[in-house]
């Protein structure tokens, strides 16, 4: 987890930043970061940690016991112009006795925002917290169905960002690709472009209200998962009247 008060450390007679400083840097990591203007740019965080006891607040000394925790502090090493400076202070009862331990508890903290993401599809699209239901076990069984919907949602919207180029049988259905075209129609000229999966997710989206102009973002979860649901309503719809039909 991230912290962001510098507790008492040691005996108590000096703060956890104090500590690190004394921390030589132990590894350096090269990543990719967008700036204030969306522009792809590198950092370089570098890289201490150590296992520091660290005490609780004097207010809550008696109430909670001092504990030994590894102190991972990943900062940047120059203080960009476009954006704000990385700078990380996470503390975890796990050891980190290696870079590579290191960038594994990094990674771990930065999925923390698509877990945010998902849990977000699955109360607020879902509406998985007005289930009506009065077993554990048929809550079970909703809440299942409801996670491997909320995951499509999200891997939908995450997909179109890093593969738009991608085949739309990549994660669509024959049938939804023939709904799409046939509830979407695209622009004059359209039909001479090659159909990619960005074409079709974008599809999705307008049908949840994405107005797709030339300088919109990429579209976000939620115009997906109400795309998705009126999608879907279309799909049941067309499945039973082939069966009626057939």
């Amino acid at each position: 987890m991230r912290t962001c008060v510098d507790r008492r450390a040691g005996e108590g007679d000096h703060p956890v930043a104090e500590e690190l400083e004394e921390v030589r840097v132990k590894g350096r990591h090269r990543l990719k970061v967008k700036n204030n203007q969306g522009e792809w740019e590198e950092a370089v965080l570098e890289l201490r940690y150590r296992p520091i006891r660290i005490l609780p607040s004097r207010a809550k000394q008696k109430q909670c016991p001092e504990l030994t925790l590894t102190v991972l502090y990943a900062q940047e090493r120059d203080t960009p112009k476009e954006r704000e400076r990385i700078d990380w202070k996470l503390v975890t009862d796990l050891p980190v006795r290696s870079r590579a331990e290191a960038l594994e508890k990094l990674a771990w903290y930065a999925m923390g925002w698509k877990i945010e993401v998902f849990h977000k599809i699955l109360k607020s699209g879902c509406k998985a917290e007005e289930s009506k239901l009065r077993t554990a076990q048929r809550l079970v069984k909703l809440l299942s169905i409801f996670c491997i919907l909320a995951w499509r949602i999200f891997w939908l919207t995450m997909i179109n960002r890093c593969a738009a180029e991608a085949p739309p049988e990549l994660a669509l259905t024959p049938v939804e690709i023939h709904l799409l075209d046939e509830l979407v129609k695209g622009k004059p000229g359209d039909t001479l472009k090659k159909k990619t999966l960005s074409t079709y997710l974008t599809k999705i989206a307008r049908l949840g209200g994405y107005l797709a102009r030339a300088h919109d973002a990429p579209p976000g979860n939620q115009v997906i998962w109400k795309g998705m649901s009126r999608l879907t309503d279309m799909e049941l719809g067309f499945m039973v009247g082939v069966k009626i039909c057939g």
